[in-house]
């Protein structure tokens, strides 16, 4: 059987490209091409294409909002981005949009074609420069809320802060030295810091002043 494909791109050479290449092989065929989002969504309806190529940075509609229609539309068509931008909003919007794949326009042509392919059966195929984008982001220092941390956790930061070492935090709030190192590692990791002094310094930033008991 052979994959239809839909190619979208705003550059004629590239789409130029893109068919020489596809058009090549015994198993893909282009059946059509498109400039921007709004002429891709009337494309695919009238074409129904098994893969649609499709670029994000175009006029009139760009490709989030064309992948999100077409998804809308036609819940079968496979949409594999292809595209120069690898930042995490970009990666994020597409594959929210419905996107089943994200390349990048400097691919080698065989993992291009591997791409259709692969989408064509259902897999989401992601070029590995990007997928560092789908991982959790460590918060920027600052990022989280004193209100965020519980309070134990706010506890021991405050101790950190002052300069007790694991040990003296734990004499201090009667547990034990383990339990401490595992609330450090903890706070360490959602305020995004790595050392103590950091620690100190977003404690003296963030967390409320602690009123003196009576």
């Amino acid at each position: 059987m052979t994959t239809s494909v839909l190619l979208v791109d705003d550059h004629q050479l590239v789409r130029a490209g893109l068919v020489a290449l596809v058009d090549s092989t015994d198993d893909l065929a282009v059946v059509g091409q498109a400039a921007d989002g709004r002429e891709a969504v009337r494309a695919a309806g009238v074409l129904q294409p098994d893969v649609v190529l499709m670029d994000l940075s175009m006029p009139v509609m760009d490709g989030v909002e064309a992948t999100r229609q077409l998804v809308a539309a036609m819940p079968d068509v496979r949409i594999v981005v292809l595209t120069s931008f690898s930042d995490q909003g970009r990666v994020a919007d597409a594959l929210a949009a419905g996107a089943i794949g994200y390349l990048l326009k400097d691919c080698e042509p065989e993992q291009l074609l591997a791409a259709i392919r692969s989408a064509a059966l259902g897999h989401t195929p992601i070029d590995p420069r990007v997928a560092h984008a789908l991982l959790p982001r460590r918060p920027e220092p600052g990022e989280v809320a004193a209100s965020e941390l519980s309070p134990r956790e706010a506890e021991v930061l405050r101790l950190v802060a002052d300069g007790l070492a694991n040990k003296q935090i734990a004499r201090r709030l009667g547990i034990t030295e383990r339990t401490v190192k595992a609330h450090v590692g903890s706070v360490f990791r959602r305020i995004g810091v790595g050392d103590r002094t950091s620690a100190a310094l977003w404690a003296r930033d963030n967390l409320p002043v602690q009123q003196p008991e009576n």
